[in-house]
């Protein structure tokens, strides 16, 4: 049987350099890295030069990046520190961001006399910049929470217009650039965002590591406490092993970007126009069927397929082989559904089967054929 995985939004394959670069670091570079002898110092050297390989990818300085488990702790320590170390009482955010996001801020609610609002969006889940910026027109201390690409189903964000309405209004701005970092290049010195989050298996790298980028001179404090590692933002021996891989997979993101997005940009356009010419009345839910507007790494597709038997649509790709996510209450082991489609979608489409593909350098047209000619199957 085929396998084929189409659900890289999820999570990534490393890549066989950066399998390479980890398993060198853990049997030759095995110290702690807060050691003063040799070893820890050889480990030590290894965490600061993937902390200025990474910073200049962004045009920031080495001090503005801290390594964490990965995005949602980022998100926590942004989110946490800023209400209650940085005075935030209001905070805007979408009804469509990562559940690191909105989880965080109903916690953050319940513990402090804050204030969250949620910005209008239109029918393809697009901030409504009017909206926001009105919003924006209060004597609170503010910060703005928006992610740039949508991981379900893949809008992209203006956060250049983002930052510098923030700015403009004397609010701090916040971005879980996620399903971003590795794919887009983001020049965060004309961008002036504040903070922002990012995670190494989105991008090939390993699980269990990313980063947080945090504006020099923000005031953030420590989430986690204990020792002095990564400048007192957060206490923890350093996985150096993970950190390297982290440096190696942004690395090679970044210096194949050109290539590798064109290939992948191949895919989702040969994957749309196939699902167009054999599955009638088929949809895209979001911005996701339009290259302008969404990620190229992936789309949210709306089947037109019965409610009763939509249910089994996921149980029936996996028996094919193929890996994807789904994006409705239909699917099968869901109880809550998506919050995401459930916020932009009709009660009618939301009965019908939404998944979500998303794709990298590892997929192949084939590939493609051979899942819509399962699709196109199914929905007969």
């Amino acid at each position: 049987m085929k396998q084929i995985y189409f659900d890289n939004a999820a999570t990534t394959q490393i890549r066989d350099e950066v399998i390479e670069a980890m398993t060198n670091v853990m049997k030759n570079n095995f110290g702690n890295a807060s050691s003063s002898h040799s070893f820890g110092r050889s480990s030590k050297s290894l965490v600061e030069n993937s902390r200025k390989q990474i910073a200049s990818y962004f045009n920031v300085s080495s001090s503005e990046i801290v390594f964490t488990s990965g995005g949602t702790e980022a998100d926590n320590l942004v989110l946490r520190s800023a209400v209650r170390d940085l005075n935030v009482t209001h905070i805007i955010t979408s009804r469509i961001e990562h559940h690191g996001v909105l989880h965080t801020l109903e916690q953050l609610e319940s513990e402090y006399d804050i204030s969250v609002n949620y910005v209008n969006l239109d029918t393809d889940g697009q901030v409504d910049f009017n909206h926001l910026e009105e919003l924006l027109q209060t004597n609170q201390k503010t910060l703005v929470s928006l992610m740039h690409v949508n991981n379900e189903i893949g809008n992209l964000l203006d956060i250049k217009k983002v930052a510098e309405l923030c700015k403009t209004n004397n609010a701090l701005f916040h971005s879980d650039a996620v399903q971003s970092v590795g794919h887009y290049e983001l020049d965060l010195q004309e961008i002036p965002i504040d903070f922002l989050a990012a995670s190494a298996h989105k991008f090939h790298g390993p699980k269990g590591v990313g980063f947080a980028f945090l504006r020099k001179g923000s005031g953030l404090k420590p989430l986690i406490f204990g020792g002095e590692q990564e400048r007192g933002y957060r206490a923890g021996t350093e996985s150096v092993h993970n950190i390297v891989g982290l440096e190696k997979s942004l690395s090679m993101a970044y210096d194949n970007l050109e290539t590798e997005s064109k290939y992948v940009k191949g895919i989702k356009s040969y994957f749309i126009e196939q699902l167009k010419a054999n599955i009638p009345d088929v949809s895209f839910n979001g911005s996701s069927g339009d290259m302008a507007k969404s990620t190229y790494t992936s789309f949210n597709v709306c089947l037109p397929v019965a409610p009763e038997k939509s249910a089994m649509l996921l149980f029936q790709l996996d028996l094919k082989g193929i890996a994807c996510s789904k994006g409705s209450a239909c699917q099968s082991g869901s109880t809550q559904g998506s919050h995401v489609l459930a916020e932009i979608l009709s009660d009618a489409d939301m009965q019908k089967p939404s998944i979500r593909f998303s794709f990298s350098i590892y997929n192949t047209k084939d590939e493609v054929d051979y899942v819509v000619g399962v699709l196109k199957e199914f929905v007969k």
